[in-house]
């Protein structure tokens, strides 16, 4: 084993992406330190763990000392006043930190600085200006890239669209789809149920992430685009998952003129509304520059689907005899 796979690891965060990550490297050996406000609950006793609040500077440096790479999984309260505040402080804490330590950064983050665009995205597209919170990761990433363009520290940016997976509760495809399908209701979409939509598997990007760790330095400094399975709809993803229950699926979907109306009485509907060019259209992610550099063989939905159906059935029927849902490895 490398080096690389044998140096510590610090994972700022344990939501999904974070626990994905963390499950790998864990799996294979490696040293890992989980950074957060609170310990997880969830927290594999081979974790170490280490309180962080990533708006203060002298958390994220303590962190990421003895670390020879981090994976940024880090969020903030789905708000784009919050975001206006917290992201400029904490990329500007991460990047001191990568700068004084030395620790290579692989960062997992979403699309939104591309803003609204009508063809597949690219990690060439230009970054936006558009709203407040696109605006607010394109600005963000402008500060990694020139820290990054200026030799002064090593990161790569692991973008991906919506996420899905077994256990994966906040998300499009979470608890009020995949969730309510396991309870044998209907489930319940923002976007439009038959818009094509790009969708990543949560276990897939925790493996991107890996291999961009393992990866030389020439592939830092840039961005690269998560592989997915080939876009499809929505209705047929819940469609794979409502079969593996054995059961006929029935989807409810917000009309896409409902949000912003809902915005004017409730805070987080105005936040959602300003994210609504990411499904009033089809949305496609070409993923061809990763897949080019390193593997192409995201896991097909007829897998991802099943799995993640078959989990909130689990979860929504516990049964003691039961074994628990994994993703392949």
């Amino acid at each position: 084993m490398s080096q690389r796979k044998n140096g510590l690891v610090t994972v700022f965060g344990y939501g999904p992406t974070g626990e994905a990550t963390v499950e790998r490297l864990l799996a294979r050996g490696q040293r890992v330190r989980v950074v957060q406000r609170r310990r997880p609950a969830n927290l594999p006793p081979a974790a170490d763990f280490q309180v962080c609040d990533v708006l203060n500077a002298d958390d994220v440096r303590a962190a990421m000392t003895g670390a020879e790479q981090a994976v940024i999984t880090t969020g903030f309260e789905y708000s784009g006043k919050v975001w206006k505040q917290a992201w400029p402080k904490a990329m500007a804490n991460f990047i001191a930190a990568a700068e004084a330590t030395g620790a290579r950064i692989v960062q997992i983050d979403n699309l939104y600085m591309y803003g609204p665009q009508r063809r597949p995205l690219t990690e060439e597209t230009p970054l936006t200006t558009y709203g407040v919170k696109p605006a607010v990761r394109a600005q963000v990433t402008r500060m990694w890239m020139t820290a990054a363009a200026a030799g002064r520290i090593k990161w790569a940016s692991l973008r991906a669209p919506d996420f899905y997976g077994p256990g994966v509760e906040r998300s499009h495809l979470g608890d009020v789809a995949f969730g309510r399908i396991g309870q044998g209701k209907a489930a319940m979409l923002v976007m439009p149920p038959d818009t094509p939509h790009a969708v990543a598997y949560v276990p897939d990007i925790g493996r991107a992430a890996v291999t961009l760790l393992d990866a030389p330095d020439d592939s830092y400094g840039q961005a690269w685009h998560v592989p997915c399975a080939p876009t499809t709809t929505p209705r047929r993803i819940l469609e794979i998952g409502a079969r593996a229950l054995g059961q006929k699926l029935n989807v409810t979907a917000i009309p896409l003129w409902l949000p912003p109306v809902l915005g004017a009485f409730v805070p987080f509907m105005k936040e959602v509304a300003e994210m609504r060019f990411t499904w009033n259209r089809p949305y496609h992610v070409d993923s061809s520059k990763f897949a080019a550099r390193f593997w192409s063989d995201a896991t097909p939905f007829e897998t991802g689907a099943r799995l993640t159906a078959l989990s909130f059935r689990q979860a929504a029927q516990p049964d003691a005899n039961a074994a628990p849902v994994h993703a392949p490895a």
